[in-house]
């Protein structure tokens, strides 16, 4: 069940609330998706770290982007921030795929959402480029610091679910400096 959250938590991160659910592009073609963008075969171990990396992916590019579009300071002294702890967070994450039994490759790849969103940020300038940052950081923070307390309760391998309990004071302290932006 919490596995199941932490999938539903992290698949929507970064969707508008009137978006549908949207595939992620990780998943084999051939395989049956299910509403999460997961298809039904891949484990839930296998999911959260899919999810996990593509949500690093997602924070390390659109940080990049902010840390060359940015009009504010702030705004991009917080991108340069989360390049490094998101670096950081995906090399620690393929560590602890490596160590489930068995052995977990990721598939470090955006979801559609995910890809819209990076798309749609890359239009934008200025402070209205600063604010659409700022609001897309609180909305993959939140999504992410969700899966990790779903994956930390009720996560099916002990190496992941050490990453997503580790993780948790990173990820809270990025929302909150996201909410300061």
């Amino acid at each position: 069940m919490a596995a199941s959250l932490a999938v539903l938590s992290l698949s929507a991160c970064n969707k508008k609330d009137a978006e549908p659910a949207t595939e992620m592009t990780s998943a084999p073609a051939a395989d049956a998706m299910n509403e999460t963008g997961t298809t039904s075969a891949e484990s839930p171990a296998q999911v959260f770290a899919n999810i996990a990396a593509a949500s690093d992916m997602f924070e390390i590019e659109t940080s990049k982007l902010a840390a060359e579009k940015a009009q504010s300071a702030k705004v991009k002294t917080f991108a340069e921030q989360m390049i490094k702890a998101h670096t950081e967070s995906t090399k620690k994450l393929t560590a602890a795929a490596a160590a489930a039994t068995p052995p977990i490759t990721l598939a470090p790849r955006m979801t559609a959402a995910q890809d819209a969103q990076l798309a749609d940020l890359r239009s934008k300038t200025g402070a209205a480029f600063d604010e659409a940052y700022a609001k897309a950081q609180v909305s993959a923070h939140q999504a992410t610091l969700d899966a990790l307390k779903g994956y930390a309760a009720g996560g099916d391998q002990a190496s992941l679910k050490t990453f997503a309990t580790e993780l948790v004071p990173t990820v809270t302290a990025h929302l909150n400096m996201a909410k300061a932006l």
